[in-house]
């Protein structure tokens, strides 16, 4: 039986990006899939009953059904909710409703990873758009910036970042700085020291992960969840693959817990322990040996000095 083929992306939005006096007709697509995450619906916990949001008009008290249902602003704090129609928003005066007009390239490093939000597949619209977008993806490309500039998405205006990705151009919709909260109360009064050592031992830990692989990058408590209900639906206990347990409690010596986190890493890999890089407490015992070995060299050599000293005041 031959696979079923995936059905083709739909546009959310159509719009030009403008680059200069360079305009580029595109059609957005979404680049993620939400249906694809874990969702639960809400049940009656005594009998299993599902649980509905319901539009309900708060004057009438009676539900309403979608055709019904229109847009209304509310002013301020008070109670007042002015209607909007589509031909009220369609009139505002704003550029941003048909134009991506790009205000300036930066490097991607200079966003905040805080501020981006839902991404977009950017496709071209016509084909008079296949040579200027090609232009823009590849002069970004070849100066390494993205594109910052605003649009007017699902009713409402947004900052925008344009950039290149696999050989098409991929719009990421971004919070406005306002809209990321201060870290007031978020870190501690007082800060932690920590040792030069212990940084270091940190970043051998940070050297001995690996790549990411197949299995990281897969969605075990969606596969865990199905089992459940796969299993309460035929009436049998869920079967798990054992794992390994995590270590829970505080860790109390920060330098042996890093230590161990090492030799941990090399040895699910297959790697000589031998070679791991000397730091922290097993840095302090090499070099207390050294030490040692120093002032007992020392030591000899100053009992030699004395013992030839006082030889040579006997021959005389």
């Amino acid at each position: 039986m031959a696979p079923m083929k995936a059905a083709p992306m739909r546009p959310t939005a159509k719009f030009s990006i403008s680059f200069g006096l360079v305009t580029i007709p595109v059609a957005a697509y979404n680049a993620t899939d939400s249906s694809a995450s874990v969702s639960f619906v809400r049940i009656h916990t005594a009998d299993g009953g599902r649980v509905r949001n319901q539009p309900v008009c708060s004057l009438e008290g009676v539900e309403i059904s979608p055709d019904e249902i229109g847009r209304g602003y509310k002013p301020g704090d008070g109670d007042t909710v002015v209607p909007l129609s589509d031909e009220d928003l369609d009139a505002l005066p704003l550029p941003t409703a048909k134009t991506l007009t790009i205000l300036a390239f930066v490097a991607g490093g200079d966003i905040d990873p805080l501020q981006m939000g839902k991404g977009y597949y950017l496709g071209i619209d016509s084909p008079a758009a296949a040579k200027p977008y090609v232009l823009l993806r590849e002069a970004m490309e070849r100066h390494q910036r993205v594109g910052l500039g605003k649009i007017a998405l699902h009713g409402r205006e947004t900052l925008a970042m344009i950039r290149p990705m696999e050989g098409a151009l991929v719009m990421q919709v971004l919070l406005w700085p306002h809209q990321i909260r201060p870290m007031d109360g978020v870190l501690p009064e007082r800060q932690a020291e920590v040792a030069p050592n212990e940084v270091s031992a940190a970043e051998a830990l940070m050297d001995s992960f690996g790549e990411l692989s197949e299995d990281d990058l897969h969605d075990h408590y969606r596969e865990a969840l199905e089992e459940i209900v796969a299993a309460k639906l035929a009436h049998r206990e869920p079967e798990f693959p054992a794992g390994e347990e995590q270590p829970a409690g505080q860790v109390m010596d920060l330098m042996a817990a890093l230590q161990d986190s090492v030799r941990a890493a090399k040895r699910s890999r297959g790697e000589d322990e031998e070679a791991e890089p000397r730091s922290g407490r097993t840095a302090k015992k090499s070099a207390t040996k050294k030490t040692a070995a120093k002032k007992a060299t020392a030591k000899k050599t100053a009992a030699a000095k004395k013992t030839a000293s006082r030889g040579g005041r006997r021959a005389g």
